[in-house]
């Protein structure tokens, strides 16, 4: 049981019963990880529309920020999203569940594109050893094709998902797949 008092979608009034009904729309469900922000009904509204821009990113690809996911989780120990970002990945992505695991143990064999495998290892340095990251390592990236824009949200991402790997730990989410 979560250590602060979640809203379910049945349990939903105002602003939190519209975004529900806006994730149930998208998504078909309300999934655990997103009740888990109605604690705050402002942290809600911002965690969706997060979510949201990241779903559409024009340039970032839902595959690559899975993975992202998947791997920061993994190093913040947050089973929840190791999870369910691995059944994204398996049941949404086409990955099988040997490319997952060899993900895991080794992201640079990643089932990714070179430019979005570099991408991926860069974010996984920046959210580990941000003091590491030098300027060669971001024109490395925009010799292959990522603008600073681009670069910027994908670290972003990845660093916003640490508190949410925190937050999720710290409060106990419950599994829902």
């Amino acid at each position: 049981m979560p250590l602060v008092s979640i809203v379910s979608p049945e349990e939903a009034t105002g602003k939190t019963a519209e975004i529900y009904a806006d994730i149930q729309k998208v998504l078909g469900r309300v999934p655990n990880a997103l009740q888990m922000w109605s604690a705050s009904p402002t942290m809600l509204e911002l965690a969706w529309a997060e979510t949201g821009y990241f779903m559409r990113h024009p340039r970032l690809s839902p595959q690559l920020l899975t993975v992202v996911r998947m791997l920061v989780s993994q190093e913040n120990e947050c089973a929840y999203c190791i999870g369910f970002n691995a059944g994204l990945l398996i049941g949404v992505y086409g990955f099988t569940p040997e490319q997952v695991a060899m993900t895991k143990k080794a992201p640079s064999q990643a089932p990714l594109d070179e430019k979005d495998k570099a991408l991926l290892l860069f974010i996984l340095k920046a959210v580990k050893t941000p003091l590491q990251v030098v300027a060669d390592d971001v024109q490395k990236l925009q010799e292959l094709g990522w603008s600073e824009m681009d670069i910027f949200e994908a670290v972003t991402h990845g660093s916003r998902n640490v508190a949410a790997d925190l937050i999720f730990n710290t409060f106990k989410l419950e599994n829902d797949f």
